[in-house]
């Protein structure tokens, strides 16, 4: 079996070491030697941008907030289903994830999503973003940190619970969507999106296609009387 190559690192304030290392054809981010994403395992993320934007794919204009970009496939799935007027705002905490993703080696996984017009990239923290826009999206999608079951940093906890939520479900229009992947079950967490006033539909795609372990997405919709 071939060894993994590293192609870049970077020691990240408060989060540690990030490395992007290549085995064959396969590309694995990891956070302090542990495997935070790999490039075979990203049907999840298409299976998260289409379950939020459903309701945008017959409409020609729309607002979308992804936060977390990971290798790209979540914007890339948002891009190829919606119509070209709705804009997307991807915002990602940390500014290594938006240069490699710019680079030679991750642009091409994903066909270049940030070169594409429609896309606006915020370099800092998805909660905040939410804080700065009062309904003002169709759909946000969250993908950070494996999601609420399985955080390696405990800064984003605040985005899982009530208070995050009740931000998310400000910052969204009305009759809008909160798509939010998450890696396991996560107990409690429907329970506390109906506290926030959101309908809950919950999802377990394949990671890979129809292959590999399932992941669970839990879609929050509003209803379109809450304003």
């Amino acid at each position: 079996m071939k060894p993994w190559e590293t192609l870049e690192s970077a020691n990240v304030p408060e989060v540690g070491e990030l490395t992007l290392v290549r085995r064959g054809d396969e590309y694995v981010l990891r956070v302090r030697g542990q495997t935070l994403m790999s490039s075979r395992m990203h049907g999840s993320e298409e299976a998260l941008a289409r379950a939020g934007c459903a309701d945008l794919v017959s409409r020609g204009t729309g607002r979308v907030l992804v936060g977390g970009l990971g290798f790209g496939y979540t914007v890339r799935a948002v891009l190829d289903q919606v119509g070209p007027g709705v804009r997307v705002s991807v915002a990602e905490l940390l500014p290594t994830v938006v240069t490699w993703n710019r680079g030679p080696h991750l642009a091409p996984l994903a066909k270049a999503p940030l070169e594409d017009p429609r896309v606006t990239v915020i370099e800092g923290d998805v909660g905040l973003v939410m804080k700065r826009h009062s309904a003002s999206f169709d759909t946000i999608l969250l993908d950070v940190d494996n999601g609420p079951s399985a955080l390696t940093h405990p800064d984003n906890q605040g985005l899982y619970g009530v208070s995050g939520l009740s931000t998310a479900a400000q910052a969204l229009r009305s009759g809008g969507s909160l798509a939010i992947w998450s890696a396991g079950p996560a107990a409690g967490f429907e329970r506390r999106l109906e506290k926030c006033g959101f309908t809950v539909e919950v999802l377990h795609p394949h990671a890979h296609g129809t292959k590999g372990p399932r992941h669970v997405i839990y879609v929050g919709r509003l209803g379109k009387s809450r304003r």
